[in-house]
């Protein structure tokens, strides 16, 4: 499959999953959190709410905005997470490495590329393909040492620029997600803010109920929001220390690849 079709279908899913969230979200709004048995003479309208969910509720239209935010990055949170265990592969990263670099230096190439097969890790794809070039290589004569350093160079270059993009796939979604939960958790808040100040400035007394509900909705919106943001920059910075983790194990292992090959004598 084309890399253009690969990203035509990631954004297809990305939208999609945004759409689909939106309308649980919509849906726990409606019949969750404004079920009538959460507020007073069971009408979730005029009923002063009497626990958490109609609280919530009366946050008002942009809760279930807020909510689909929260949705998202758990979704993306959960596929980057298997993403990424996959990418980390079997075993550990420096224990790898060592093993592949003593293959190399003794000349077993193919054992080195069956225990590349067996991490089943980005790293352990990087270093087979460069060790699968290097075969291709090593019995060539009309190449000098140079020139077969250069070559597996460029193949582990390549496998690791495939790599890459797909750990740090999907991870602009939970940054997004953390610039705007709050921006639109403010948004909220604003508005639960005017329509308390406009039951304060009512003539007379003031209308007790809207001045609570501005003030419920202003609260809610900002819980809500802040709430989401702080999900979203823990995850984003959790798989942002794995994935440099693991670019450190590719470059790590190529280096060391490299090393090994051009202290062989040809």
């Amino acid at each position: 499959m084309s890399s253009k079709k690969t990203s035509n279908l990631q954004a297809y899913f990305t939208v999609g999953m945004m759409v689909i969230e939106l309308f649980i979200s919509i849906l726990i709004y409606l019949f969750v959190l404004g079920d009538g048995s959460h507020f007073e003479g069971g009408n979730n309208e005029k009923g002063h709410p009497i626990d958490i969910f109609g609280t919530v509720y009366k946050g008002g239209f942009i809760v279930p905005i807020l909510i689909t935010i929260v949705l998202l990055v758990i979704t993306f949170a959960i596929e980057r997470m298997i993403t990424i265990m996959k990418a980390k592969g079997s075993g550990n990263i420096t224990d790898f490495v060592r093993s592949i670099r003593e293959l190399v230096a003794a000349g077993n190439i193919d054992e080195a590329m069956t225990a590349c097969e067996r991490q089943k890790g980005s790293i352990g794809n990087v270093v087979l393909a460069g060790l699968e070039k290097y075969k291709l290589v090593a019995e060539d004569k009309t190449m000098d040492k140079e020139q077969k350093i250069a070559a597996v160079q460029k193949d582990l270059e390549e496998s690791t620029s495939l790599e890459l993009p797909m750990l740090s796939k999907n991870l602009v979604i939970l940054s997004t997600c953390a610039s705007i939960s709050t921006l639109i958790g403010l948004i909220g808040t604003v508005m639960g803010m005017i329509r308390s100040f406009a039951a304060l400035a009512n003539a007379g007394a003031p209308d007790s109920n809207a001045l609570a509900t501005g003030i419920s909705e202003a609260l809610v919106n900002t819980f809500i929001g802040i709430a989401g943001s702080c999900l979203a920059i823990v995850a984003f910075n959790v798989f942002t220390t794995q994935i440099d983790r693991i670019t450190y194990g590719i470059d790590e292992a190529n280096f060391s690849i490299l090393q090994t090959i051009a202290s062989k004598k040809h």
